[in-house]
């Protein structure tokens, strides 16, 4: 590792913008200085790029790294994504993530819920049959606890504790999005584990992908909602809800639109975008262009882009996850967080600087992440360096050019 200077590139902190500014990252892969003009060091190496774009890396609030192996967080890397939340898996695996997450470099970091709190089956069984599952997907929905009563929500809470779990995530599907109906937790069992949470310290969000869960799951004190609704237009009653929560939305809007399927026309061009040639395989293209295809009549991701617009107006945090796992058709690590980027834009009315914002200083601030999210002074140096200007276009995030985490280059200039 060595100390290196950034200059002449516009910098976005992850809140502010330096139009033409300098960053010195030092021996010990943290930040010492942003600025518009960092002092010259005698023998620190100088990268000059004027015209590109100095971000944060990204943090990916959603995706399911399905594997014991680095390849999913690997892959997010690759693609700028220097942190990854995962939302529900074996502990088994996440252990060995974490590992690999610790003393390596070249991927992304790992914070996880570790098993998610289901019921015998519910959620996520269906979309995992549905879609050729993998014996590991299998064994998590065999080995994953499921909770029966209120009393159990403490033992499953401290045991996902003890086993490292960074947050805890209630999985509530009734099936109304999906035109279906599915075993899913009583409102006490809801409560009782947010409650357990709290009293550990530890925040607890949701999967609810429509209206009546949501609300559920919110009344039940939620901290956020992993996806947004889809089943129909949001409500006044949805927005006081995120309100008196203080809850965020992490809507997944990729997602979503592989549920409807409205989603495919865009998620093909990402798949096809010259940018992403040699950094994803057949397979995973294969996949990105493909559809979950199990809303229901009526449902519409139109409902999931208008949420967003009105909880962002109401001044509820808007956080930026992709899904991506092995059993979600229309995703793709990495690729797919870029592809939220573009949908938080172009279909969910916010800025640029917004949605980015969402993939770092708002997701690390909600999750309380001290050390990353953000470009300042004593933070680890995670940065993604990009030609042009994502700050007017969004579709910038691919015009990749050096990454770096923990101070580490993790991505050659091969733009």
């Amino acid at each position: 590792m060595s100390s290196f200077i950034i200059r002449d590139v516009r910098v976005f902190t992850g809140e502010q913008v330096i139009e033409t500014g300098s960053v010195y990252v030092n021996l010990n892969g943290f930040i010492d200085y942003v600025g518009a003009e960092c002092p010259a060091l005698p023998g620190v190496p100088v990268i000059s790029r004027p015209g590109y774009t100095l971000l944060p890396g990204l943090i990916d609030a959603h995706i399911h790294a399905d594997e014991e192996t680095a390849t999913a967080l690997q892959q997010c890397a690759k693609f700028g994504v220097t942190t990854v939340m995962d939302m529900a898996n074996k502990p088994s695996t996440i252990a060995k993530l974490k590992e690999i997450s610790r003393t390596r470099k070249d991927v992304a970091h790992l914070m996880s819920a570790c098993a998610g709190a289901m019921v015998e089956g519910g959620w996520p069984a269906p979309v995992i049959l549905a879609h050729g599952p993998t014996e590991e997907n299998l064994t998590m929905l065999k080995e994953s606890p499921k909770i029966t009563t209120p009393e159990e929500a403490e033992s499953f809470v401290e045991q996902n504790l003890k086993n490292g779990a960074d947050y805890i995530k209630i999985l509530q599907e009734c099936g109304a999005a999906l035109g279906q109906s599915y075993s899913s937790f009583p409102e006490p069992i809801q409560a009782a584990i947010v409650e357990a949470s709290h009293r550990r310290g530890l925040l607890c969000v949701a999967h609810a992908t429509c209206l009546s869960d949501t609300l559920e799951v919110l009344r039940a004190g939620v901290d956020g909602l992993m996806h947004t609704l889809c089943d129909q237009t949001p409500t006044p009653e949805l927005i006081e809800a995120y309100k008196l929560n203080d809850a965020f939305c992490c809507p997944t809007l990729g997602a979503m639109g592989s549920m409807t399927t409205e989603g495919r026309e865009t998620a093909e061009i990402f798949a096809k975008d010259r940018r992403v040639s040699g950094m994803i395989d057949q397979q995973a293209k294969a996949k990105m262009c493909k559809c979950m295809a199990m809303g229901a009549k009526g449902s519409s991701v139109g409902y999931a882009y208008e949420s967003v617009r009105q909880l962002k107006a109401a001044g509820i945090d808007i956080i930026c996850g992709s899904d991506s796992a092995s059993a979600a058709m229309g995703t793709s690590y990495g690729l797919s967080l870029h592809h939220e980027l573009y949908l938080l834009v172009h279909k969910a009315g916010m800025n640029p600087p917004e949605a980015l914002s969402s993939a770092t200083a708002v997701t690390a601030r909600r999750f309380g992440i001290k050390d990353r999210g953000l470009i300042e002074k004593g933070r680890r140096a995670d940065l993604v360096l990009v030609e042009g200007n994502p700050l007017k276009d969004i579709g910038d995030t691919l015009n990749l050019s050096l990454i770096w985490r923990d101070g580490v280059q993790i991505r050659d200039d091969v733009v």
